[in-house]
Formats: structure tokens, C-alpha cells, sequence
């Protein structure tokens, strides 16, 4: 009896898609993770761009020259996860001098001339299947000349979430 050779061929279809859309849907996973990428670091971006807005108008603790949890949690979105693993650990708010060194007592002030915003230690998890890769972020910094910094002459502005 001969064989034809259709039944040789009989699952060579189902080895082609396999091989041919598991790289697809791989191309396809990591395209869009690509984009969420992009998302994530410009939300990143605005997270230093918001922290700097606020503490350029927003009273500080003079005591210690730190920004108040309230307008961390501000400049966070109010703590909503936009993105996930953000939290106020990320955020460092330092007052700076016309020289760029950093304030840290109370005695210098009144010399606070620069509000810089960095985002630190932030972590990124790629989610394309078969690839676990954990990313670290570049830096992201926001520098604003200090205004008010939360000080008029009838009171004082502390910034709260809404």
C-alpha cells in the first residue's frame, strides 16, 4: 500500500503557527510594553515636575528643611497607583542656595533660592511573557526657582491633598 504524502504533512500547519505566532505575540507583548514604558517614565517625569511646582509655593518644615507628607502625597497623585511601585521613598526634595549646595538647617532659610525634585531607586518590571526583566529608571530631576514657599503676608500655605 502506498502512503501519500498528505499524511506525512498532516501537522506541519500546526508546527508553522506555533513557531510563527509564539514570535508574533512575543513581538506583539513586547511592543506594547515598550509603550507602557514610555508611560511610565512620563508620568515619572511629571511626578518631579508636580513635586517641584509644589514646593516652590508650598510652606516647608524650617525646623528640618523638609516638604511636608502632604505635598508628597500631592505631588503622588494622592497616592493613587498610577504606576505601580511608586511611593513617596522615591521622591527626594532638596532646597537648594544660588551655589547649588543643598539647605539643611533652619539658620540658611531664608537663602532657599532653587527647589530640586529627583526620583530615586524607582524600579520598572517589564511584563513580556518569558522575559522577566526588572529595569531601573534613569534619573528623573526638576529644578524651579523657589517663589513664596508657602509664605504671604497674611499666612501661610501648606498644600493638602484634595
Amino acid at each position: 500500500m502506498i502512503k501519500s504524502n498528505h499524511s506525512k504533512q498532516q501537522g506541519l500547519y500546526a508546527v508553522e503557527f506555533a513557531i510563527i505566532g509564539s514570535l508574533f505575540f512575543l513581538l506583539l507583548f513586547a511592543v506594547l510594553e515598550i509603550g507602557r514604558l514610555f508611560f511610565v517614565w512620563n508620568v515619572l517625569t511629571e511626578v518631579t515636575r508636580r513635586g517641584a511646582r509644589l514646593a516652590t509655593v508650598c510652606y516647608l518644615d524650617t525646623s528640618n528643611i523638609v516638604a511636608f507628607d502632604d505635598m508628597i502625597s500631592t505631588a503622588l497623585f494622592n497616592d493613587n497607583a498610577i504606576i505601580p511601585n511608586l511611593s513617596s521613598s522615591n521622591l527626594q526634595i532638596h532646597y537648594l542656595m544660588d551655589d547649588g549646595t543643598q539647605v539643611l538647617s533652619s539658620v540658611d532659610a531664608n537663602f532657599i533660592n532653587f527647589v530640586k525634585v529627583d526620583i530615586i531607586n524607582y524600579q520598572h518590571q517589564l511584563l513580556i511573557p518569558g522575559l522577566f526583566l526588572t529595569l531601573n529608571s534613569p534619573s528623573f530631576s526638576t529644578t524651579l526657582p523657589s517663589e513664596s514657599l508657602g509664605v504671604t503676608p497674611h499666612t501661610t500655605t501648606l498644600c493638602t491633598p484634595s
